[in-house]
């Protein structure tokens, strides 16, 4: 992931609608992909609730910003993005509330609160989705996705970018994948168990990044949200 944020560049960046030759970033809502391939009819921007995860009340509690979305077209707000995080919990089984708050904390601060979904500044080309993934990881996610098939292959950086964020499934489900594939065990035990020090040890030797206040801000205000017992910043 290795990612560099973009919250205080925010000032400074213009956003214009995206578009291919072939056809509009976001396709038809009634068009829906699931994560393991198969496909059905549900709307994937308001979506089914998971059996467990998060409720869109309590990712304004972390994201006060995603209430809405003018004036940025990359943008998902809150009733669209907590089904979505909801459905990559199901996919890659994330049952435990440390980690839940740690994935959600991490995909609100890197997107500007689900207002990106990719990276403007510096403008690395394919880094992006709302974990921010970086354009390597990209192509090993988009390559895990069944449905994405030969569509992903051979593909510049920003194409793939593009072609994965289509669909909110996928743009929302990144940070799960990374977790679940790319995180040592141990990381996840931290997340687990860990309070503080394990959520560090995620971001500064997972994600390979610094913590900072502003990013811890966001994990405090997830495990407040999700009512995390036995992890927190005292624990």
């Amino acid at each position: 992931m290795h990612s560099t944020s973009m919250l205080s560049a925010l000032v400074a960046i213009t956003i214009f609608p995206f578009s291919t030759s072939a056809g509009p970033m976001w396709i038809p809502n009634w068009y829906h992909p699931n994560l393991d391939g198969s496909v059905s009819s549900t709307n994937n921007i308001v979506g089914r609730d998971a059996k467990a995860g998060i409720t869109a009340a309590q990712l304004l509690q972390i994201a006060p910003k995603s209430s809405t979305c003018d004036g940025f077209p990359e943008c998902r707000n809150a009733d669209q993005v907590y089904v979505n995080i909801n459905r990559a919990f199901e996919t890659y089984k994330i049952t435990s509330p440390g980690e839940m708050a740690a994935l959600i904390s991490l995909q609100a601060f890197e997107s500007a609160e689900f207002k990106y979904n990719k990276n403007h500044f510096p403008g690395r080309p394919g880094q992006g989705t709302a974990a921010m993934l970086m354009p390597n990881f990209i192509a090993k996610y988009a390559a895990s996705i069944p449905a994405l098939g030969d569509k992903a292959s051979g593909l510049a950086p920003d194409a793939l970018l593009l072609l994965v964020n289509q669909w909110d499934v996928y743009n929302f489900g990144s940070a799960a994948w990374f977790l679940t594939t790319q995180c040592s065990p141990d990381v996840r035990t931290g997340l687990q168990t860990g309070g503080q020090a394990g959520w560090e040890r995620y971001i500064s030797s997972c994600v390979g990044t610094t913590v900072t206040p502003d990013r811890a801000a966001y994990w405090t205000k997830a495990v407040a949200a999700l009512g995390v017992v036995g992890v927190g910043p005292s624990g």
